[in-house]
């Protein structure tokens, strides 16, 4: 039998020493696995560009990949590890919570694939009956990698909670690997058979990650715990209802509160409809540029931290968990600062790098780059609000995370309502910004004000306002010196 009550001696013994390597082996696998996106990117924008075929497959994969990030980036987790921890039946309990989940969400697919022109017309209302009908097929085929996706969510929780992280970081490529090899599959053929072949590429991207944490799970033992928690579920179900209901009451507002960026970028897609062709796609290659500092240092730091933080917090050690979170929330700042700093200045020449090529003009890499620098903007506010958020989720304050994530989402819509028609799909990047700084505000009065300056206020605030301007200089003549090539 398991003991879960049992951490690893090393990690006793250094634990500064294994939060950071956790940290750096989540950001090593994220790096390779978006250093592959972008060659997908790379592939994808020089075969379709910008225009309707790339607009409908950036919709067709919106929502599963929506849902991807919800589940993988966080909310589960952070529901799931603290009452994973506190739970006397630890294998009936999970294996209660996966079969519901999982039941609830292949009937959704379900219903997508049987009327995926309403799923659709939901996800893109601006788009003609015309392009509603090419698309819906793509829509049905894209979202059977939700059920596959949530399943690998739920072992990665699982490898998490034993300090594994390695599986998870690097799972990724395998979709990425899948959609390169759908990409040189179909070269040459139609656009929408390529979009055909992108389609499939994600299923099979979703088979091979499901596969590799099957793997895992056995390799660390916890088969054993998987397997006699579905044996004993009928017989022990009874004992477990105080917990499920506990954790059903709580994992809703978590999902809410930890999703307003994809939500969000949801929305932006949906807005973004009823722009001119090319918009979506304009938004998407611009959040993927977003989304590698975001992903490699803030999602990665929360994931790391998140298992042993609610471990501190379980055992009424705050002090400790506060000195794990204060070491983390610099060592974060100094690189989302930098980030931000690089991807403003040098927006331009990361678009023309990355995309301009084949298919995708100098124009579609002139107004990617607006929208980037843009996002840009809210890259610091949104990466340290995910570190504060872990504070409330350990302690259990889901619905207050809901309430912050309410605001910044109503917020979000007013802005992007403002701005659409002034500045068309930067303006909707421009919203999303905001409403990142009104979602920080929040979560610094939630985790509690002055906690927040005795970790904010202190040497390593000279040091990052030095830096930041050296860097900034440093990259403007950066800058001059690539225009003058």
């Amino acid at each position: 039998m398991l003991n879960f009550r049992k951490i690893d001696k090393k990690i006793k013994k250094k634990p500064y020493i294994a939060m950071f390597k956790a940290i750096f082996t989540n950001s090593f696998g994220i790096l390779v696995s978006r250093i592959l996106g972008f060659f997908r990117d790379v592939l994808t924008a020089s075969a379709l560009g910008a225009n309707i075929y790339s607009d409908i497959f950036f919709i067709a994969f919106k929502l599963p990949n929506l849902f991807r990030r919800i589940f993988a980036e966080g909310a589960f987790t952070q529901v799931f590890i603290p009452a994973f921890t506190r739970s006397i039946h630890k294998g009936v309990f999970l294996a209660h919570i996966f079969l519901v989940f999982l039941s609830i969400i292949i009937i959704l697919s379900i219903i997508v694939n049987l009327l995926p022109q309403l799923a659709t017309k939901a996800m893109a209302v601006g788009f003609d009956a015309q392009t509603i009908e090419i698309a819906s097929p793509y829509v049905a085929i894209n979202f059977w990698y939700l059920p596959l996706i949530f399943a690998v969510t739920f072992l990665s929780t699982l490898l998490q909670y034993k300090h594994h992280f390695a599986t998870t970081a690097f799972s990724t490529t395998l979709l990425n690997l899948s959609l390169i090899f759908a990409l040189l599959l179909s070269q040459d053929k139609s656009e929408a058979q390529i979009v055909y072949y992108l389609s499939w590429g994600v299923i099979i991207g979703g088979i091979l990650q499901l596969a590799v944490h099957i793997i895992a799970i056995r390799k660390m033992g916890l088969s054993k715990l998987i397997i006699g928690g579905f044996k004993h579920l009928i017989l022990k179900a009874k004992k477990i209802k105080k917990e499920t209901k506990k954790f059903n009451k709580q994992f809703f507002p978590a999902i809410w509160g930890n999703s307003t960026a994809q939500v969000s970028a949801f929305l932006d897609t949906f807005l973004a409809s009823f722009l001119i062709t090319g918009s979506i796609s304009y938004l998407y290659y611009a959040n993927r540029i977003f989304q590698l500092p975001l992903a490699l240092f803030a999602i990665a730091t929360s994931i790391a931290l998140f298992p042993r933080v609610a471990r501190y917090i379980k055992n009424k050690d705050e002090e400790k968990a506060l000195n794990y979170l204060s070491k983390a929330f610099w060592f974060l700042m100094y690189l989302l600062v930098a980030s931000s700093i690089g991807g403003y200045i040098l927006g331009r020449e990361i678009t023309w790098l990355l995309f301009e090529r084949g298919a995708f003009t100098q124009a579609d890499a002139q107004v990617t780059t607006q929208v980037l620098q843009m996002y840009m903007i809210g890259l610091v506010p949104l990466g340290l609000q995910k570190l504060l958020l872990l504070w409330l989720y350990a302690k259990e304050m889901q619905l207050r995370a809901a309430k912050i994530a309410t605001f910044s989402l109503a917020s979000y819509i007013f802005f992007a309502l403002t701005f659409i028609s002034p500045l068309g799909a930067s303006g909707l990047a421009l919203a999303s910004t905001i409403s990142g700084f009104v979602g920080f505000s929040l979560t610094i009065k939630a985790f509690g004000v002055s906690s927040f300056k005795k970790i904010f206020f202190n040497k390593n605030l000279f040091y990052l306002i030095v830096g930041g301007i050296l860097l900034s200089f440093i990259l403007l003549l950066f800058k001059k010196f690539l225009q003058t090539i």
